[in-house]
């Protein structure tokens, strides 16, 4: 089948003004302004009313923190104690209230207008050993495009780390779940929609042998390696005292300074350390909103950036951002920015959209996402600007990031429309907000 989307208000594409045609789960033609598609097309969308933009990808996330949102002994903490506060409550989660957490995190995100999740999960409770399965089943019956990491805690509250210890697994269980997942959803293919990428969490978490061996593995199924790094200056020191080396050091001597690995946070990293990264072609998922929740600091997207590492967006747990809003991660990237280099020029309404797109598609070493281009994956979020929050716009695209959108009327994904009319299809929102908050109550 082929379907254009005809005639957009605005497009974040060159020489497509009349809009996209789509065939199956690729774009086939770009229609310039006042043209009809070269080929006879089977159905037409009149996109009239819709600014449409590549979808956006997230490339950092902890699905299960939904369910701690706002929760008072969370709030108004750093990193170091907000995690030793909410450790004991995330330590009580059930496979019934994961499942919840997932399903809630992939419905917000997608009417957000991202189409592809990535979620870094690292939390493996007793009754959780299947959490990845979980949530590769709800990515597939929500359809949405899905990076699911194989998270790791091989340090708990004995080893004198913040994570309970019945949260905590041993290297050869962590290993052999993660070789399992590799074999059983991992996709290399263009176009796929399930990957899977090994993600040990900290370095106060974690231990060197298990970054050198997830090394080894990814090397061997040819998969991506995420983990948090130089987000506090707490980390920072603990690298220092434990190891006598700096986050960075630390992460070279596990032998991951290669393009296999994106980061999250990156808060901490020195002009000479961005240059290594930039090098090395390691990404950085930058979270402005986490971040500025709990005062972290500022990443330096420009100095990483002209490096040449990637740059990508990602919400982060909702208990440190409080939503799972990729598009409202855009602006709030726009607003930090500038905040951190003085300037209103400093990072324009399209640079955050690049890292939410394109800067993101390359982190996770996606070549066929983040771009409106012939011959990509069709993924697609469509906005409309009817709310008062748009009345007196000028730039339709600069009007989404600057008058906050936040949902987006419809998505598509791989060629087939996953939210209409801003809701899923065949979700009961209702029903899930009711059973999803009645899980959180748990953790009251």
């Amino acid at each position: 089948m082929r379907l254009w989307i005809k005639n957009p208000l605005a497009i974040l594409a060159e020489d497509a003004g009349g809009g996209i045609v789509v065939e199956d789960t690729r774009i086939v033609e770009l229609v310039a302004s006042g043209r009809a598609p070269s080929a006879p097309v089977d159905e037409a969308f009149d996109a009239s009313r819709h600014v449409v933009i590549p979808g956006l990808i997230n490339t950092h996330h902890h699905f299960f923190q939904t369910l701690a949102r706002a929760h008072p002994k969370g709030m108004d903490r750093e990193l170091f104690p907000w995690l030793m506060s909410l450790y004991p409550i995330w330590g009580r989660i059930d496979p019934e209230m994961f499942r919840l957490a997932v399903r809630l995190a992939l419905a917000e995100l997608l009417m957000s207008g991202c189409t592809t999740a990535m979620d870094h999960h690292y939390l493996f409770a007793r009754g959780l050993e299947d959490a990845i399965d979980i949530e590769v089943e709800e990515a597939r019956a929500i359809g949405i495009r899905a990076v699911m990491t194989r998270g790791s805690l091989s340090l708990g509250v004995s080893d004198g780390a913040a994570p309970p210890d019945h949260c905590v697994q041993d290297e050869d269980t962590i290993l052999a779940d993660s070789e399992r997942l590799l074999n059983r959803y991992h996709d290399r293919s263009e176009g796929a929609m399930t990957q899977i990428a090994l993600a040990p969490c900290a370095p106060f978490v974690v231990g060197l042998p298990l970054m050198r061996q997830s090394a080894r593995l990814a090397e061997k199924h040819d998969c991506r390696l995420h983990t948090h790094l130089a987000e506090t200056k707490d980390e920072e020191a603990y690298c220092l005292e434990r190891f006598g080396l700096r986050p960075l050091d630390w992460l070279e001597e596990a032998g991951w300074m290669g393009p296999r690995t994106w980061l999250a946070h990156g808060v901490h990293f020195t002009c000479e350390e961005c240059e290594r990264l930039g090098r090395a072609g390691v990404g950085v998922c930058h979270c402005p909103t986490s971040n500025a929740t709990l005062a972290s600091g500022f990443c330096k997207t420009r100095e990483l950036e002209a490096a040449g590492s990637p740059v990508g967006l990602g919400v982060d747990g909702s208990a440190s951002n409080d939503s799972s809003n990729l598009m409202e991660e855009v602006r709030h990237a726009v607003l930090v920015n500038r905040l951190h280099y003085g300037s209103a020029s400093a990072v324009t309404h399209r640079d955050a959209l690049r890292w939410a797109t394109e800067g993101s598609a390359r982190c996770l070493g996606r070549k066929d996402i983040g771009r409106i281009a012939v011959g990509l994956q069709a993924d697609l979020a469509l906005f409309t600007l009817d709310e008062l929050r748009y009345s007196g716009a000028h730039d339709p695209i600069a009007a989404l990031v600057l008058c906050g959108a936040n949902r987006a009327d419809r998505v598509m994904v791989a060629g087939t429309w996953r939210v209409v009319d801003g809701v899923p299809p065949g979700l009961d929102l209702r029903a899930l907000v009711e059973a999803h908050s009645a899980a959180a109550r748990k953790f009251a």
